[in-house]
């Protein structure tokens, strides 16, 4: 089966390519920068991981993420109409649904992105919805969360220097429940989307099957480095204020930061799994997070 894959150079990309290598999958990676990238244009699968990720800095013009996320998405979908590849994948965000999760996420939620960048993939999300597909196509509307695995860095690594530099973790008086998407799960989806074809088209979030506190993830962190857990439960109120002091004066530790370790953001995965006809991923979501930190020894 030959695939092709945009964004093959970023950690998703690279780590699918490899793992759909090994299983002896034909893999062509193109580059949208490249303006002959519709030559040739041929195969049984894209997948579409190319995109402008969240700036949680704040310096991107917002233009860009929808000249990219959206803009290009839709050439690619048009293009992909118009071959003979048969399954279109696109991966594009839990943050084209929802910013703020108070239940569990799933699927049919009504979506409310907050961000130019989860507004420009719900317009692409849109695009893709609002076309016909000729008969033997299907598409794929991805929503992973917050996605992990060796070489990948982020909050997670922010937290392994936290806990291995011996400094106590402050915000142990929130007790949050949130997704988290190891890079092995992932894989194995786009494998069994690819492989069985009587998976209809849709959108499918892509997520763990349990969900963690952060304060479960620094005690993870802690067992692995094999070292004391030395979190503190710092009272709300105060730790708000060090947020916004964080904002004023650019320091790693603002509100944020905060919000993204502290939220609740639980996301189901039944949809996929119903799909597959599995009743549990290969991985637990601890296994892969021990995985992740192991990687940054």
């Amino acid at each position: 089966m030959k695939i092709k894959i945009t964004g093959s150079s970023g950690f998703v990309g690279k780590n699918l390519s490899d793992y759909l290598s090994d299983q002896l999958y034909s893999i062509d990676k193109i580059s949208l920068r490249n303006l002959n990238w519709k030559n040739n244009f041929t195969g049984d699968a894209i997948i579409h991981l190319a995109g402008k990720a969240h700036d949680t800095k704040k310096t991107t013009d917002v233009s860009e993420y929808f000249k990219v996320n959206t803009d290009l998405t839709k050439e690619l979908f048009n293009a992909f109409l118009e071959s003979d590849i048969k399954d279109f994948i696109y991966f594009s965000s839990v943050k084209a649904a929802a910013d703020d999760v108070f239940d569990v996420l799933s699927e049919d939620v009504k979506a409310n992105p907050k961000t130019p960048y989860g507004e420009s993939k719900l317009k692409a999300e849109e695009y893709i919805l609002s076309k016909e597909l000729p008969k033997g196509k299907r598409f794929f509307i991805i929503r992973p969360c917050m996605i992990h695995g060796p070489g990948n860095k982020g909050n997670l690594n922010l937290l392994y220097n936290v806990v291995k530099k011996r400094i106590p973790y402050p915000l142990a008086a929130f007790e949050n429940q949130r997704s988290f998407l190891g890079i092995d799960n992932l894989n194995f989806m786009v494998k069994e989307i690819l492989e069985n074809k009587t998976i209809p088209s849709g959108i499918y979030n892509f997520s763990d099957d349990e969900f963690l506190s952060t304060n479960k993830l620094v005690q993870i962190i802690s067992l692995v480095l094999n070292k004391k857990n030395l979190s503190i439960a710092i009272p709300k109120i105060l730790i708000n204020v060090i947020g916004r002091g964080g904002d004023l004066l650019k320091f790693p530790l603002n509100s944020e930061t905060i919000q993204k370790l502290t939220e609740n953001y639980k996301v189901s995965n039944h949809k996929i799994k119903s799909a597959i006809g599995i009743e549990k991923l290969p991985y637990t979501a601890e296994q892969g997070l021990v995985k992740t930190i192991k990687s940054f020894q």
